[in-house]
């Protein structure tokens, strides 16, 4: 009869045969497997090979879709900013960049002035103010301010000044600064900066263009670096705008004289034709691209209205 030590000892060299056999038994599982991923592999190689040197990877001609990404719309946050009305965003490709865009602006002070938006300087001002004016955005809302500066501020249906849509854009026509002159004001010669019946957006802060614009009554040149994108300018009716210019004013609550006095200067209306193509430009003209931003960025969303 078997000693109980003799006993343990076949029983852990059972066990151990064990152990040896499943080690060997996994380790050639995985010479398998590493000789089917190895054989997979030779076979992907040969057939990218083989489709390579048949021409399969030539890239076909595509359409440039990011040259016809002509603007950039930045949301802007609506709940830190009430007087933001959500009314959608204009498209970003397919817009006209050539010739102008005819803007008709309805007030109860006169006869209907006459704009033409400049689409070649300003895509995406048009776009915007197109836009909006599909919405009726504009409609019976009023120019809040006569501003100093020599201009009537009109498109902030919440008359604040903080008002605009749910969305923002970059500057893309901010005339360049006059040349330094040892001359306390500009030459006599120079032309003025905005030139009376100039039309621009107007942002706070400035870069992030919403809804707001300026008509100018009379020449401006700043004394400080230009911060209005001009859009476009007056065809007709300047006169109704210089008359509205001519309005007493009153304080705004801020300290400034610039409320019109009975707060009556309102547009009924603010409409916005199709573009009439530059007889200068081809039939089809090809989008100009984005705008460049400011070196700052883009405008982030916030509270800020334009």
């Amino acid at each position: 009869m078997a000693s109980s030590r003799d006993r343990q000892r076949k029983l852990a060299r059972a066990k151990l045969d064990r152990q040896l056999a499943r080690r060997a038994a996994a380790a050639r599982r995985r010479r398998r497997i590493q000789a089917g991923v190895g054989t997979a592999l030779i076979l992907v190689l040969v057939v990218a090979g083989s489709a390579w040197a048949l021409g399969a990877f030539d890239s076909e001609p595509t359409e440039d879709t990011a040259a016809d990404e002509v603007c950039l719309w930045t949301p802007q946050n609506t709940e830190g900013n009430a007087n933001l009305k959500d009314v959608g965003e204009p498209p970003t490709t397919g817009l006209p960049v050539t010739g102008t865009r005819p803007m008709t602006i309805v007030t109860n002070q006169g006869a209907p002035i006459s704009v033409e938006l400049d689409l070649a300087s300003a895509p995406c001002a048009a776009a915007s103010i197109a836009h909006l004016a599909s919405q009726s955005f504009y409609d019976n809302t009023k120019c809040h301010e006569i501003t100093t500066d020599g201009a009537v501020r009109c498109g902030d249906p919440s008359g604040t000044g903080l008002g605009g849509p749910a969305y923002s854009f970059y500057n893309e026509n901010v005339p360049t600064a006059p040349e330094a002159s040892p001359e306390p004001s500009p030459s006599p010669d120079e032309p003025p900066t905005y030139p009376k019946g100039t039309v621009a957006m107007i942002s706070n802060p400035p870069g992030a263009n919403g809804s707001q614009f300026l008509i100018f009554f009379k020449d401006f040149t700043p004394t400080e670096e230009p911060q209005y994108p001009i859009i476009g300018r007056v065809t007709e009716g300047l006169d109704v705008v210089e008359k509205i210019g001519a309005l007493p004013t009153v304080d705004n609550g801020a300290g400034e004289k610039v409320k019109p006095e009975n707060d009556d200067v309102v547009i009924q209306s603010l409409t916005v034709g199709e573009p009439v193509l530059d007889p200068a430009s081809p039939a089809d003209p090809a989008p100009s691209g984005t705008p460049s931003p400011e070196p700052s960025g883009a405008p982030e969303a916030s509270a800020s209205a334009g």
